[in-house]
């Protein structure tokens, strides 16, 4: 008796193992994990989001020719914030194009708002506008990491869904669909803004912005 439950237990084992081994376990893992790190990268561009309404008493105080650049990233905002992937389209290069083109428009407006500022020295003397800059480089460069972290998760997984013996269990019993990454929209776009709001020795503020301030900083380097 105690050997036939031995040999109970160990076909359990075994039938588990090869159960694991066709997938069973390490797909949901993974599908799982590329989920969890699409909620940080929306959490981090909600979190871009959220900033943006400080430019409104900005602008409100900006003259005339400003508050037209202020009012691009408001705008840009807005379009921003309007569409959601819900994590059942991360299969869908359609929906994952439209949030990236509408994230892609709001950093680009934000790297241009960061060249008006050279030709607007009346903005950078603004210590809420200083403030507000400071609070966008750092947001960008949250931004970049939560998408480098899922861009690595989808890695893993449709490595996982093709590779075998993981596949069987992906398309018999899952059906599981390759996800897509997040991808630079333009080259360049996974540098995140830079600004210098220190004064040179002339007393004039010293703004500096990266060489490729004209393009979207929202987006990270596909795998």
């Amino acid at each position: 008796m105690n050997r036939l439950a031995a040999l109970r237990a160990s076909f359990i084992a075994a039938a588990a193992l090869a159960l694991s081994a066709c997938g069973i376990n390490s797909v949901p893992a993974a599908e799982e994990n590329a989920k969890a790190k699409w909620a940080d990268v929306e959490a981090a561009f909600q979190e871009r989001a959220n900033l943006i309404p400080n430019l409104e008493q900005i602008t409100m105080s900006s003259a005339e020719q400003e508050r037209e650049t202020l009012n691009q990233v408001i705008e840009a905002r807005a379009s921003a914030t309007r569409p959601e992937i819900d994590v059942s389209d991360l299969s869908d290069p359609q929906q994952m194009q439209q949030f990236q083109q509408a994230q892609s428009s709001l950093g680009g407006a934000l790297s241009r708002l960061l060249v008006s500022v050279e030709r607007y020295p009346e903005l950078r003397s603004q210590d809420n506008f200083g403030r507000f800059m400071t609070q966008i480089e750092g947001q960008e460069n949250r931004i970049r990491v939560a998408i480098r972290d899922y861009n690595e998760a989808v890695r893993q997984y449709n490595t996982t869904i093709r590779t075998f013996p993981d596949t069987i269990g992906a398309n018999i019993i899952h059906g599981a669909e390759p996800m897509v990454p997040y991808e630079a929209v333009s080259e360049g776009a996974e540098v995140a803004p830079e600004l210098n709001m220190r004064s040179n020795a002339n007393g004039a503020g010293a703004v500096g912005a990266n060489d490729n301030a004209s393009e979207p900083a929202d987006a990270a380097a596909a795998n």
